[in-house]
């Protein structure tokens, strides 16, 4: 970006709105969709307030260290790095989550899960819960700091997303509730331990359709957190026999699945004697995303 391309001309003077239209119209020029909002987030952001802040600021001139600095940023976006990665954040529910490379960016349909988890633990007390690649710790965190949940653990294969959930965990004074442990899925669990609730939204993309998704997916963000075989399902074909063993009679396996999944994961469950109360939920778009199975036996903790 050079010369009056996008954030500014080397002498002109440009206002805030000169600043914001130009950067809209350069990424809407390399093909981003959403070119004019992330030209606000980008702007708001070197600016250091809200986009609404930055709308008062409308006529004010801006400096040139606040161009050098909107330059740069405008140039990731306009190479497909996600719109997170840059800001350095991702709101879920109700937290404000530091994210980056090497992490997911935790997605609205995950928000669903986490409503589903609260709906069956409303009149529960005192739960301990086990998350299945953890990530950014989004899951984990939500469930403790919104529902009954005494302790949590995280699992991930990614140091790399480890660091980001242990900085999201000891932002939010969360060091001795939320015990992060590195190992694929149930492999640093002890044959012993029992949870209340086993929870995941596991990597579960098919590798036919790494085509059809977005650069700032497919080229950025972490694929051990987004493929899982052919089909999708391999590693949902590893936690549902496994499940049980980690599981209180009457706790709970929620998972989050892919878009046409949900039948399949059905019969993955109840092909498992240890599961009853299989059941589908939609997430907000009407979309079965989301599938619960209950450890057969009596009721756990406030059950």
């Amino acid at each position: 970006m050079s010369g009056t391309s996008a954030a500014g001309p080397g002498t002109e003077t440009l206002t805030v709105l000169d600043a914001m239209l130009r950067s809209a119209e350069y990424l809407s020029g390399k093909g981003i969709d959403t070119g004019r909002l992330d030209a606000e987030h980008l702007l708001a952001h070197v600016l250091g307030g809200g986009r609404l802040e930055m709308y008062l600021q409308h006529e004010r001139p801006m400096t040139a260290d606040e161009l050098e600095r909107l330059r740069p940023l405008l140039k990731r976006r306009a190479q497909r790095e996600p719109l997170q990665y840059i800001l350095g954040r991702q709101g879920f529910r109700e937290l404000d989550l530091e994210v980056g490379p090497g992490v997911l960016v935790p997605r609205p349909e995950t928000e669903q899960l986490v409503d589903v988890v609260l709906t069956w633990a409303r009149d529960r007390k005192d739960l301990v819960g086990l998350d299945l690649g953890t990530g950014s710790g989004a899951i984990a965190i939500a469930l403790l700091t919104e529902g009954p949940f005494d302790r949590m653990v995280g699992t991930d294969a990614s140091a790399a997303a480890l660091a980001f959930a242990s900085r999201n965990r000891d932002a939010l004074g969360l060091e001795s509730r939320l015990e992060l442990r590195e190992g694929s899925l149930f492999e640093t669990v002890d044959s012993g331990e029992r949870f209340d609730l086993v929870v995941s939204n596991p990597p579960y993309v098919a590798e036919a359709d790494r085509a059809g998704l977005q650069a700032e997916v497919v080229d950025w963000e972490p694929g051990e957190a987004l493929f899982a075989g052919e089909d999708g399902l391999a590693l949902i074909r590893e936690i549902a026999p496994a499940a049980p063993g980690a599981l209180r009679p009457g706790g709970l396996l929620a998972l989050e699945v892919g878009d046409g999944q949900a039948g399949r994961v059905v019969e993955l469950l109840d092909a498992v004697a240890a599961y009853e109360d299989v059941r589908v939920h939609r997430d907000l778009a009407g979309k079965k995303r989301i599938v619960t199975a209950v450890a057969a036996g009596p009721p756990g903790k406030g059950g």
